[in-house]
């Protein structure tokens, strides 16, 4: 099966493909909006600033294959880290810049309480919020691997999958339709991690008479 993972100049895109390899699926790491419509599932790491981020995705034509041709289309996405922020409707990095709007909410700094340091780095317990694939065969509070100064912060509740406890919690992983984004990585989160990316190249490979993830157009 093959999983491309996009490439934006921003990202260990080395790392995540080594992980997919290991996962049983065939890596592609490309810069090609085409290659993503012929993908059986996709990958939007990243590690950086939203800003810069936001805007090498554009001047690529990115977004709008990830928006038309990969979620409109019901092909399993998952964000990573900045990915996952960038699956938002609205980043606050520097200055405001629109995200991809895949999940309605805005990217806000981290501010966590008892003076707790920004970035957030480190392991740290992933705490289920609501039932999702992703999530099948790892019980609640499994520990993954962090490193971010900014959060997702969703506008339906119903997007949060999971939440980690820094300072109050933070979301941790959100999921819409056939959509999902984790704040931590998978790739560098050992055992668990490898657990979770083999849940969603999974989804991938269902019948159409068993869909594992549905998706709905975003309102705009």
């Amino acid at each position: 099966m093959r999983v491309a993972i996009v490439d934006y100049g921003m990202g260990n895109l080395d790392s995540v493909a080594r992980a997919v390899e290991e996962c049983g699926s065939r890596p592609l790491v490309t810069d090609q909006p085409r290659d993503l419509a012929s993908a059986a599932a996709v990958i939007l790491p990243g590690v950086g600033a939203f800003p810069r981020g936001m805007a090498n995705i554009r001047a690529r034509g990115l977004d709008r294959a990830l928006i038309d041709d990969v979620a409109a289309n019901e092909i399993p996405l998952l964000g990573v880290c900045l990915g996952m922020q960038l699956l938002g409707t609205l980043g606050t990095e520097g200055e405001e810049t629109l995200g991809l709007g895949l999940v309605l909410g805005r990217i806000e700094r981290l501010e966590p309480a008892g003076n707790l340091r920004v970035p957030h780095v480190g392991w740290n317990e992933v705490h289920h919020v609501s039932v999702h694939p992703v999530f099948d065969g790892l019980e609640s509070g499994r520990d993954f691997y962090f490193v971010h100064s900014y959060q997702l912060r969703c506008e339906d509740p119903g997007d949060v999958l999971a939440t980690v406890p820094y300072g109050g919690d933070v979301v941790a992983a959100v999921g819409r339709g056939s959509v999902v984004g984790v704040q931590f990585h998978p790739e560098k989160s050992q055992r668990a991690g490898f657990h979770l990316l083999r849940n969603f190249l999974a989804s991938a490979q269902r019948s159409p008479a068993e869909p594992a993830l549905t998706f709905s157009r975003p309102r705009r």
